[in-house]
């Protein structure tokens, strides 16, 4: 029996509709993003499309493909963006237009264009700059830091001092800093209860944009744009071993709820794991899929060198993804195995 390659799409609708409706979904985390860190993801996010848009003319160019049908499909736009909200809001700005023109580039086009890539180019991006230029790459502003939107567009453009004071870490950077330099003088339940920096539950205002997150999710899964296999299952995952590790020592280890809506853990699940080019495309794939990506999510926040593994867990899964379709394919109608 053969199968066709992906993307496979549940509706009878254009890959630009699509695109529109994932930009769609992004706003509810894009406004509160921009109402609590500010504006500058704003920027950020009109660099990024700006780059992703000439790197796809230029590659377009190259390969003698039809520019008109291509640029407007909408893909690289949801790649530019999903990379702005990916990077720190602050960066500067060639370091977003690199990173995007790299994923155009390398991690699509390179692998023959929309519907050939093996790995998520917007996490292709992530992943090499964050392993290039480590330093900027974690610095974060804090929230209720008062800028300016002039300040906050010159500080991304370099024409002001990129000083100390206006960024740091991630709360979830900070836990797992505090864990390792304190060892086990720390008791991260006493941690959390920090409210200037880490909110409710997982970070002041950051647990507010991973809702935003949660809720255009879910509008897609009620537009029928992703199914509910691997979100459900990304969850699940993070929720399983999180919990199970909370209970066993809550003085070393967050809770669940601190893991789900801190980080990338929301935007990964509903937006970037749920890639039909580069993820699993059976139910069963799927759910494997999305646990995968959840446990290494963990592992690689709380063991691993880095603050947030939503972008090296996906990368892996979409490294076993052919392999996971190829096991998990359904029996043949009409035969006992799938053989």
């Amino acid at each position: 029996m053969m199968f066709a390659p992906a993307p496979f799409l549940l509706k009878d609708v254009s890959v630009s509709q699509v695109m529109i409706q994932v930009c769609i979904a992004l706003i509810p985390g894009i406004a509160a993003y921009t109402w609590l860190i500010g504006p500058a993801i704003l920027v950020q996010l009109v660099i990024a499309s700006l780059a992703a848009l000439l790197a796809e003319a230029v590659m377009l160019k190259v390969r003698g493909k039809p520019q008109a049908m291509f640029l407007s499909d909408g893909s690289a736009i949801v790649t530019a963006w999903l990379i702005a909200l990916a990077f720190p809001p602050l960066a500067p700005w060639w370091l977003v237009a690199l990173g995007t023109a790299f994923a155009i580039v390398v991690a699509k086009h390179l692998y023959g264009g929309l519907g050939q890539n093996p790995f998520n180019p917007a996490m292709i991006a992530f992943a090499v700059c964050i392993v290039a230029f480590p330093a900027l790459m974690s610095q974060w502003p804090s929230v209720g830091l008062q800028l300016t939107t002039g300040d906050q567009i010159n500080v991304i453009l370099g024409l002001a001092p990129r000083v100390d004071a206006l960024s740091g870490a991630t709360p979830l950077d900070a836990l797992k800093t505090a864990l390792k330099l304190g060892e086990a003088n720390i008791d991260v339940a006493h941690m959390l209860t920090n409210r200037d920096l880490y909110g409710n539950f997982a970070g002041r205002g950051w647990e507010w944009i991973a809702a935003g997150y949660l809720l255009g999710g879910l509008w897609l899964w009620q537009r029928r744009i992703i199914t509910w296999h691997i979100p459900l299952a990304f969850v699940a995952g993070l929720t399983a071993i999180s919990g199970g590790l909370w209970l066993y020592d809550p003085a070393q280890f967050a809770n669940p709820l601190f893991h789900l809506f801190s980080g990338g853990a929301m935007l990964g699940a509903f937006f970037i794991a749920t890639d039909p080019v580069s993820g699993c495309t059976t139910p069963r794939g799927k759910l494997i899929f999305g646990v995968g990506a959840g446990l290494l999510t963990y592992i690689i926040r709380v063991f691993g060198g880095y603050p947030d593994g939503v972008a090296f867990a996906v990368l892996l899964m979409n490294l076993c993804a052919p392999l996971i379709d190829v096991l998990s394919q359904p029996p043949i109608f009409g035969m006992k195995d799938k053989s």
